[in-house]
């Protein structure tokens, strides 16, 4: 897993730039259900008027008012105002825009007005509470004191000021058990009756609430949008860079990795993680910074917000989290097994198909299609049912938290429902409620869908992580030697021997031979002596294990491995093409030569014959593999590209065996003249191949039992001449040693 957060980590900058921006997000859809619950309560329920304490108020009601404070709280009230004697169809007192602007005296002006505004609705609306207290307190006076049309004020001001102040305590103490939202909406209603009495426009009011409310509902909306929009470029954006930088850097290790390391990952298995597991970690990537990063941002100010609009409820939301943490939980108990798994088996199958693609040919030749039909369906078929086994557990998941979201706000309307019949809240406070615990489960629910993505990605993480942190046995120096410009290519081998890692016997013991300039040096021997691992050893595609290998008397393994290459012209014994045309692939390793060098190297490696006759003539594309070309004009392309480069030492392993024995005697004359001045190694099967070699290299079993010209070989050493005995006539041996015999008379 810390893999997968490290890759992401490189890009912390635009992380940054995203969680700032996710949280803006965040806070524009945090603020919609609020503005949801200020348009029903506010805009709908109480006409627009969300005044606790009227802005104006006609003189009679200020007088009304003032009749359920005390002296000292009267004259604060009266200091927050001023008379306005034109603006309305009554004299009015208005409130003064300081006081406006001060929350703290518009607080003390609520807690002074809050109850006295009850009580004077309550008289005004002539409900029966009030008339029974009218009819105690007309009980009290003297007969004649008061008449039908006397109202509770006219009475409330006939009383001496301390048995009013009693009453209005006594009053008080009965509303004390009253909810704060009972006392808030009356106050509210209050403003609403004075406003309409002043002969305010309550529809403009109204309107103009509505529209100011909705309008910012847009422009929070039009705001998330573009956050959101925003967010998911910045995620694509690094998403892909990951994956890209990702993909160089794998592939840069693996250009890098020896015989050894490509023996530790099959071929199918780093195409699967340089392509498919690396695309699993971009498209994680994207999901981590669009949606388990707003997550936690979104659940967080969802409980913040739930907690300003109503705690009694909060527990709900606790429930919720729990079932979805549960749920969650039992996925990975369930899944993470088959998660690891399902890459192996993505590995496996593309092993097997590129197996069967590959060999075709074969199959077809040995008429096992069945057998190979049935190899591909148990692969795809175990693929499927893992694939289709994650599948369910993801359908499983998302009607369960559909359930859970659906049951959630039954339960927030079913307590909802009895608050609001209590007084302990109001409708636009429960849609809120719903819109916020909806919020914070949507941040659990994407966390879940995370967690079904994370498990493979993590698993896809490890194997790219597995790659890149590889060793590579072969390294370039830290102090490199650098090889004279005027080398002569000089080749020693000094005791050599070698073994493959992990082996317990020596492939090659005991190597010791000199390649020099303007000699052929030719290696020889049955199937499994060790030819090509020896050629293998020159350009560093494994390091030897005891002696060491010089070129001009300096340790290959002290050279850079990009200056050692530079000197050496390599043919494998497989010849290999690259998608292209014949041109680019002669000029591979001299990019920029001239047309006379590509014609000339085609011309020595006699494939000129069969470029000349195709009509695109070196412009002919070449399919990759080169497929559309037989095996011997794909070995000749092969040794012209060697050619082309004009390198110092010349490496043939058993790279004639696909041509014909005239071509084969061609070629290795106009070779000759061009090797001149050039070391050349020759790997060969056939002995017709190197019988003018100045050096001929016997190997049996890993070790050097021959060494000496053709005509000496056959003398005295017994392994060359058996080998001989089975390619040559009796005469051609004859010949060899009876020319022998000359050179020796001339020279003695």
């Amino acid at each position: 897993m810390k893999n997968l957060f490290k890759y992401a980590a490189s890009y912390w900058k635009a992380m940054i730039a995203i969680m700032l921006i996710l949280f803006v997000q965040a806070y524009c859809d945090l603020s919609l259900p609020a503005y949801t619950s200020n348009i029903v309560n506010v805009g709908i329920q109480q006409g627009g008027i969300e005044d606790e304490i009227p802005e104006q108020i006609a003189r009679e009601e200020m007088d009304k008012l003032l009749l359920f404070v005390s002296e000292e709280d009267g004259q604060k009230v009266m200091d927050a105002y001023e008379e306005d004697t034109e603006s309305y169809e009554k004299d009015a007192y208005v409130l003064k825009e300081s006081v406006s602007g001060d929350e703290e005296q518009m607080k003390e002006l609520q807690d002074i007005l809050k109850l006295p505004m009850m009580m004077t609705t309550g008289f005004e609306s002539g409900s029966d509470m009030t008339k029974e207290v009218e009819s105690q307190l007309k009980s009290s006076l003297p007969d004649g004191t008061v008449s039908e049309d006397t109202t509770i004020f006219d009475i409330m001001k006939m009383l001496p000021g301390e048995q009013r102040t009693a009453m209005v305590e006594k009053m008080g103490e009965q509303m004390d058990d009253l909810p704060d939202t009972i006392l808030d909406q009356a106050a509210v209603s209050y403003c609403k009756s004075v406003y309409q009495d002043l002969g305010m426009d309550m529809e403009k009011i109204q309107t103009g609430y509505l529209a100011k409310t909705g309008g910012m509902m847009i422009a929070l909306a039009f705001l998330g949008m573009a956050a959101s929009v925003l967010v998911g470029f910045l995620a694509s954006r690094v998403g892909a860079s990951a994956g890209r930088d990702l993909r160089g850097r794998v592939f840069h290790k693996v250009v890098g990795f020896s015989n050894h390391e490509f023996n530790q990952f099959s071929t199918a298995s780093l195409i699967t993680r340089s392509t498919n597991d690396i695309q699993q970690i971009q498209m994680l990537i994207v999901m981590l910074l669009r949606m388990v990063l707003y997550a936690p941002i979104l659940a967080i100010g969802g409980v913040f917000q739930v907690m300003k609009t109503n705690v009694s409820m909060s527990w709900i939301i606790g429930l919720a989290v729990i079932i979805i943490a549960c749920m969650v939980l039992l996925l990975f108990v369930v899944a993470m097994p088959k998660f690891k798994m399902l890459q192996k088996l993505v590995d496996k199958l593309n092993l097997v198909t590129r197996e069967i693609l590959t060999g075709l040919s074969v199959i077809r030749a040995f008429s096992t299609e069945k057998h190979e039909e049935k190899r591909f369906d148990d692969a795809n078929v175990e693929l499927t049912k893992t694939n289709l086994f994650v599948n369910r557990a993801m359908t499983f998941m998302m009607p369960a938290m559909m359930l859970v979201m659906n049951g959630v706000s039954v339960l927030i309307v079913w307590t909802g429902a009895h608050g609001i019949s209590d007084g302990q809240m109001q409708v636009g406070d429960m849609m809120a409620f719903i819109q916020y615990t909806m919020q914070i489960i949507m941040g659990f629910l994407m966390l879940c869908m995370i967690s079904i993505m994370l498990p493979r990605a993590a698993v896809a993480a490890d194997r790219v992580e597995e790659v890149l942190k590889s060793e590579t046995i072969i390294c370039d120096p830290e102090r490199p030697e650098v090889l004279p410009e005027q080398g002569e290519g000089v080749l020693s081998f000094d005791h050599v021997s070698f073994k493959y890692p992990g082996a317990d016997e020596d492939v090659l013991q005991d190597i010791t031979f000199t390649a020099r300039p303007g000699q052929t040096t030719a290696i020889i021997g049955s199937t499994g002596s060790g030819k090509s691992t020896l050629v293998n050893l020159i350009p560093r595609f494994y390091d030897v294990t005891e002696g060491k290998i010089t070129l001009d008397g300096i340790d290959i393994r002290d050279i850079k491995q990009h200056d050692l290459r530079e000197k050496l012209g390599y043919v494998p014994q497989k010849g290999v093409l690259f998608s292209g045309n014949i041109a680019s692939n002669i000029m591979f390793g001299n990019q920029d030569g001239t047309e006379e060098e590509m014609k000339e190297a085609a011309e020595i490696a006699q494939a000129t014959e069969f470029i000349e006759t195709k009509p695109e003539g070196y412009e002919s594309p070449i399919a990759q593999g080169g497929s559309n070309v037989s095996g011997g004009q794909k070995q000749r392309l092969s040794i012209a590209r060697a050619i082309a480069k004009h390198p110092q030492v010349f490496i043939f392993d058993d790279s004639f065996s696909a041509l014909d024995y005239k071509t084969d005697v061609t070629l290795r004359h106009a070779l000759a003249e061009k090797t001149r001045e050039s070391t050349v190694l020759i790997v060969a099967q056939r002995i017709s191949t190197i019988l003018h070699a100045e050096q001929i290299l016997v190997l049996d079993d890993g070790k050097i039992v021959g060494k000496g010209t053709h005509a000496e070989l056959l003398k005295n050493c017994e392994v060359y001449r058996e080998i001989a005995e089975s390619q040559l006539s009796r005469a051609e041996l004859e010949s060899a040693v009876q020319t022998d015999g000359k050179e020796e008379k001339i020279h003695g």
